[in-house]
């Protein structure tokens, strides 16, 4: 079973040796590597959020065997559908497999379903792909994507995550995007409301600030989740690797989409 790329000369580059050296160019951060046990990055088009992405991962140790969570932007498939535990997610620099023990021990949630509709068309976990696979060759992958849920629901589904992750030693990334389509001072101000949660490793506190103040951060509930579990396997800190907005690309500052890199380890 091969997942096909939905998004390859959309949000990123199609031609193998273009992205692979987009890529490095955005990997290339100098610096000691920490070993953490969550992320969050963005996905948007690369032109826009690729330094930020590139930048927590060259942050990062990437380990061989990653759980990657992003939201259904489609609305298509099971609340949390997991790819099957079999084949490949291919992008246009190879195939990276999915590690079947590790999607195995997802399923095991009751709220978790195999479901390969939702992911078809989903780039939130695929922009994530080439950067796992250039940062850490031979990396395997579970993938599960989430459309909104209660905050039990996240906090059930994150025990599991820690579970799967703290047997598997994975890391876990929260795919999301922060605010859109706001004039950048005022995108700035509310993201800096959510991302002061995430750095207290608050997933309540998360959830209940991006609803209270109409934060429009598609990834509530992966990053929800993330922090869930990153709690529960033992994190005591976090560090805002990049902070930026479409703008700085753009020019447009009227309406801009937000963009963070966290790192919680």
């Amino acid at each position: 079973m091969i997942r096909e790329p939905a998004v390859a000369g959309r949000f990123y580059p199609g031609d193998p040796t273009v992205l692979a050296g987009e890529v490095d160019r955005f990997l290339a951060a100098p610096g000691e590597r920490l070993r953490a046990r969550g992320v969050v990055v963005p996905h948007a088009g690369y032109v826009y959020s690729g330094a930020v992405a590139g930048a927590v991962y060259a942050r990062v140790e990437i380990p061989a065997r990653v759980l990657v969570l992003g939201p259904n932007h489609t609305g298509i498939g099971a609340a949390a559908a997991l790819w099957p535990a079999s084949g490949t997610w291919r992008t246009p620099l190879g195939q990276v497999p999915v590690d079947a023990e590790l999607t195995a021990a997802l399923s095991a949630s009751p709220l978790v379903t195999a479901d390969t509709r939702a992911h078809r068309l989903e780039h939130s976990l695929e922009v994530q792909v080439p950067f796992l696979e250039r940062a850490r060759p031979g990396v395997s992958i579970a993938a599960l994507c989430l459309t909104h849920l209660p905050y039990a629901d996240c906090v059930e589904i994150g025990r599991t995550v820690a579970q799967a992750a703290s047997a598997a030693g994975a890391l876990v990334v929260a795919s999301s995007d922060m605010s859109h389509y706001l004039p950048a001072p005022v995108a700035r101000q509310k993201d800096h409301r959510a991302i002061e949660r995430i750095l207290a490793l608050d997933p309540r506190g998360l959830y209940e600030v991006v609803h209270a103040e109409d934060i429009s951060m598609c990834g509530i509930v992966p990053a929800t989740v993330m922090l869930v579990a990153a709690r529960l396997m033992g994190a005591t800190r976090a560090e805002l690797v990049r902070y930026a907005h479409s703008g700085e690309v753009s020019g447009d500052e009227d309406q801009v989409v937000g963009y963070a890199g966290i790192a919680i380890a």
